[in-house]
């Protein structure tokens, strides 16, 4: 008799269910249709949805009623479903300072992500790439970025927000700032830039700025005075504006020269380095302090080894720079002694 009522109550139930279903649909469909999240790491996120029928016999099933007639029937049918299992490894995200616009950095960088991640399956490493250098530079201070690719000056300012340098790129004599002009703009001398307008990447640059700001300061020109200085968010923004005669000269330094270069041949024709400045310590690789080390370890090592294998000899070579070397927070004295040199003479900081 138990088994007759409970057979009646099943009827009854999905009798009431089939008519849910019908009549409401298409509401409980677009709750089930969520858009997708797309981002740079191992793993993507799970794309399963319910469907409406298995909702609703999730929901039936539960009730005692059921529950306890599942449980004794072998034959009954049981809904199944598979999920792709998420990454449980932890999360860390890797920033490179805005040398290229985002899409470039993404295609330069995004492969050296890939190799720590495949490598390293115990972590999972998102690249994110900030839209300027006042973005990246609070996210920095803020303590936002697990690993980052600083430019020297905010290496060192980031020593007070958390982080410490384990590494930075090699090949030193790159990392000085240039001054690039149009072949047919009849500039020949720095005193030729009085009066004009000079475009820059971001004021805290150290290479693509700092760097040739002081170069000028120490060549007759007073630039707070002499010349109107135009901060326009990107190396490759400040290349384009000479390139286009919006400015008279446009400060950059020797890397995202190359790869424009490279990419561009007839556009970069057009321009000339006319003004070099003395080198310094290139970019620097810092990690938060409170990382595992041995992730950070392992990170270090596939980084300092990518000139080691042909793989990681074409990675570097799109950057473009020879390899990644050790360093650590006393590599980049030479930088502070600089920078209080350059606040002291040339510009305040803030």
């Amino acid at each position: 008799m138990l088994e007759i009522l409970r057979r009646y109550s099943l009827i009854t139930l999905l009798s009431i269910f089939n008519f849910a279903v019908f009549a409401d649909a298409h509401p409980l469909e677009t709750v089930a249709d969520q858009a997708e999240t797309v981002q740079i790491s191992k793993d993507n996120a799970e794309q399963h949805q319910e469907t409406v029928i298995i909702k609703w016999w999730k929901l039936l099933s539960d009730l005692p009623l059921l529950a306890g007639w599942n449980k004794q029937s072998d034959d009954i049918y049981k809904p199944s479903f598979s999920a792709q299992s998420r990454s449980k490894a932890p999360k860390y995200i890797i920033a490179i300072h805005p040398l290229h616009n985002p899409k470039l950095l993404f295609e330069i960088y995004g492969p050296i992500v890939d190799f720590l991640n495949a490598n390293i399956p115990e972590a999972d490493f998102t690249l994110e790439a900030s839209r300027n250098y006042e973005e990246f530079d609070k996210k920095l201070y803020n303590g936002y970025f697990d690993f980052a690719m600083p430019n020297p000056y905010q290496t060192v300012n980031s020593l007070k927000h958390g982080y410490r340098v384990f590494g930075k790129m090699a090949d030193d004599d790159d990392f000085r700032g240039i001054i690039l002009v149009r072949r047919d703009s009849g500039i020949n001398t720095v005193a030729d830039l009085k009066g004009k307008t000079v475009s820059y990447p971001a004021p805290t640059a150290l290479a693509a700025t700092m760097m040739p700001q002081y170069y000028l300061h120490t060549h007759g020109i007073d630039i707070n005075r002499d010349i109107e200085n135009r901060y326009v968010g990107s190396q490759e923004s400040s290349i384009i504006n000479v390139l286009r005669g919006h400015v008279a000269a446009a400060a950059t330094w020797l890397v995202p020269w190359k790869t424009f270069s490279k990419e561009n041949p007839q556009l970069a024709d057009q321009l000339e380095v006319k003004w070099r400045t003395e080198p310094l310590q290139n970019n620097g690789w810092v990690v938060r302090k409170n990382l595992p080390t041995e992730v950070t370890n392992k990170f270090a090592t596939l980084l300092f080894n990518l000139d080691r294998h042909q793989q990681g000899r074409e990675m570097l070579a799109r950057i473009p720079v020879s390899r990644f070397e050790p360093a650590n927070d006393d590599s980049y004295e030479p930088v502070q002694t600089f920078i209080a040199t350059f606040i002291k003479t040339v510009r305040p900081l803030e």
